[in-house]
């Protein structure tokens, strides 16, 4: 059965998958998930030695990559299967969404990042995407990869601001004035954990990386003031 991308061409059933990843239950789930969606999976491999050697014989043109892969790194196999197929893709499907763990793969050639929080259906629609050569990113994640770029290549940032929502401003604002996320949770009738989590999804809008940079940054828009 065919499935239109994103972008409306149907090219389900030219694509050809390797799955890349060495949790064994996860890696066949993950490959059975796809090839119920009318995938093609060529193949499967559990470290980055073998998903070189593998992806070389079978020629997928989308490799699913995480990045922990035991003792050997996603990153290494990303390297190797592009320097040996630079017209195959590689998307990134990882845990961690660490902006170091981000930038290193789509410097060694990766065409895009989700985290393993993805659903089926937006996984699916993300290895179409990639295979019709689109960038695709778990939100977020983009803007950073960009920022990255435009850094590295002297280019100004964008002059808009990032957006946050009316509850990530309100928490900024309190963490700006020393209140706990305990204090916090308290104040806005929500847990601690909900607190943390805006927290941390500020610092990653923001690309800063810790509390201190994150009050400064509170400081210098004004949100201290009463």
């Amino acid at each position: 059965m065919d499935h239109p991308d994103a972008e409306g061409a149907d090219v389900t059933d030219e694509i050809t998958v390797m799955v890349v990843d060495d949790h064994p239950i996860w890696r066949e789930g993950v490959a059975r998930d796809l090839t119920e969606r009318g995938l093609d999976v060529v193949a499967t491999a559990p470290d980055a030695g073998a998903a070189v050697r593998i992806a070389k014989a079978t020629r997928p043109r989308v490799v699913l990559m995480d990045l922990n892969l035991g003792a050997t790194s996603g990153v290494d196999a990303i390297e190797g299967i592009l320097a040996a197929l630079p017209e195959t893709k590689v998307l990134v499907l990882s845990a961690s969404g660490e902006q170091a763990d981000v930038l290193d793969a789509v410097k060694a050639g990766a065409s895009g990042y989700l985290v393993k929080s993805a659903g089926a259906e937006e996984l699916l629609a993300a290895v179409q995407r990639t295979a019709a050569g689109f960038p695709v990113f778990t939100p977020g994640l983009a803007g950073l990869v960009l920022g990255e770029f435009r850094r590295l290549a002297g280019e100004p940032a964008a002059e808009e601001a990032p957006v946050l929502t009316e509850r990530e401003t309100e928490v900024l604002r309190l963490v700006a004035k020393g209140l706990t996320a305990k204090q916090i949770g308290e104040r806005l009738v929500v847990s601690h954990r909900t607190v943390e989590s805006h927290v941390q999804n500020t610092l990653r809008k923001l690309q800063l990386h810790n509390r201190v940079q994150l009050v400064r940054y509170a400081i210098d828009q004004g949100l201290t003031d009463d």
